[in-house]
């Protein structure tokens, strides 16, 4: 089911989430979970939020006490999300990072990332006897996405994680924070990296532009998932080299609703509604956004 998003009524009982980050004014989670919202016939909203430049911490800070329910967080503010949590799981200890903070009644904050339960969701919905214990994942890239998509195997229990980078020090960075199955290899060593690969993920935002170098996927096993966390556009030229090299793919918007998902149980006290199809609703979007 796919139902017209209506405005919601706002009312003084109204529960408020949302999203932050700089830019926010694209993003798909309030169509996601306004959606949701008005299936399940919440009296709640999910709204966007731009704090200005270092100002995330002490917007987030006027939150506590349970001025809204919780804020899923993206760049730039992630590491931000993190330094200001009272607790933290040990998935965002991991990664490094915060993409979802809850505010409590007692004025704690508790940083979660999700980030990885829906990267591996991603694969669940998509490539569904993908296995991370199966074979050695590369991840490209050394940033904020690629520990966090690297902490997420790693408790998923890939044998093998290899980060390859332009800057060779950034991935034994995140190599050294991740521990011994974690491994860094230079952007020249990429085909050594693909060799055996079970899964390799763009975890950078060169997918959609033309600074991304040439990846040799061909190097890859002809089994091997490619993924592109980057859903604008939902095809991206990183997926385009991967399905001509006949290797299947997963795409960045199965992460997004993914991940959002568990987001949601922990605004709101429930899981989604089943019969809604967010997807559609997404790429509608990004077709009129095209």
């Amino acid at each position: 089911m796919s139902p017209k998003i209506t405005r919601p009524r706002i009312t003084g009982t109204t529960a408020v989430a949302g999203v932050a980050g700089a830019p926010v004014r694209h993003s798909l989670s309030p169509i996601i979970h306004n959606a949701w919202i008005e299936a399940a016939g919440l009296d709640a909203v999910y709204v966007p939020f731009s704090p200005c430049g270092d100002d995330f911490i002490r917007f987030a800070a006027g939150l506590r006490g349970g001025v809204i329910r919780g804020l899923n967080v993206t760049l730039p503010f992630k590491e931000a999300a993190l330094s200001i949590s009272d607790e933290v799981s040990e998935r965002a200890e991991r990664a490094g990072a915060v993409n979802l903070l809850v505010f409590d009644d007692d004025g704690r904050i508790t940083g979660d990332n999700v980030d990885g339960l829906g990267l591996l969701g991603a694969f669940e919905a998509q490539t569904p006897d993908f296995d991370p214990k199966q074979g050695p994942v590369v991840i490209i890239g050394a940033g904020g996405a690629a520990r966090g998509a690297a902490a997420a195997f790693v408790l998923a229990g890939a044998p093998e994680i290899r980060i390859v980078n332009r800057t060779l020090a950034k991935a034994e960075m995140v190599a050294g924070a991740l521990g011994r199955t974690v491994r860094a290899y230079p952007l020249a060593a990429a085909a050594e990296a693909f060799e055996d690969a079970a899964a390799v993920i763009n975890a950078t935002s060169a997918g959609l532009a033309d600074e991304m170098p040439d990846m040799p996927l061909e190097a890859t096993p002809a089994q091997a998932i490619v993924m592109d966390m980057t859903y604008k556009p939902l095809l991206t030229p990183f997926l385009a080299k991967a399905q001509a090299t006949q290797r299947r793919t997963v795409d960045g918007l199965e992460m997004l609703i993914r991940q959002a998902a568990p987001s949601f149980e922990a605004f709101f006290g429930r899981v989604p509604p089943a019969d809604v199809d967010v997807r559609a609703l997404c790429i509608e979007t990004l077709e009129s956004q095209a």
